[in-house]
């Protein structure tokens, strides 16, 4: 009875393929110029395309929910009774409205989290993870990247912590 949801497909394709692409030729006219300018601009179009890279590995689940809590890749398993609330908080990025599921703790951290997984690896610190943490009984995960609706997102983790949490919150 769990529930888990990766990145969509082709969320991050255009941004992995074309910094790459940009990366491989700005490195080349380095290498046959000696532009320094060329170098730079290779090197950051590889990091771009390191940092975006699990966006297009769509067969791995990021979040998701089951018997003990909400799982969240690169942060941990959060238990059902350290969830306080969970809600879709809308904000705005210039003209772009973003759709984040906000996890409420109901607790410190350290008694909400029964696994914690934030000690990755160094290469990974330097890829895109699903989550931030602006404060620290919130939990923000941008829903875009996702394959799935954020209400429908949303419904099903309410529904698991509902049932698991044996009790009516809303």
């Amino acid at each position: 009875m769990g529930y888990a949801i990766g990145y969509a497909r082709g969320k991050g394709t255009f941004r992995v393929y074309v910094l790459g692409l940009g990366a491989v030729v700005f490195s080349s006219v380095a290498f046959l110029t000696g532009s320094q300018m060329a170098l730079i601009l290779g090197a950051a179009g590889a990091v771009g395309a390191f940092f975006f890279f699990p966006l297009i590995e769509t067969d791995k689940a990021r979040i998701g929910a089951n018997q003990y809590g909400i799982f969240i890749e690169g942060f941990g398993l959060i238990a059902w009774r350290g969830v306080a609330g969970l809600r879709i908080a809308k904000r705005a990025i210039r003209n772009i409205a973003v759709n984040e599921l906000e996890i409420t703790l109901s607790r410190s951290m350290d008694g909400a989290i029964m696994a914690d997984w934030r000690d990755l690896p160094y290469h990974r610190l330097l890829m895109r993870l699903p989550w931030r943490m602006p404060s620290d009984n919130k939990l923000l995960i941008d829903l875009e990247p996702f394959g799935g609706q954020p209400e429908t997102i949303l419904t099903e983790m309410q529904r698991r912590w509902r049932y698991f949490s044996g009790s009516n919150q809303r």
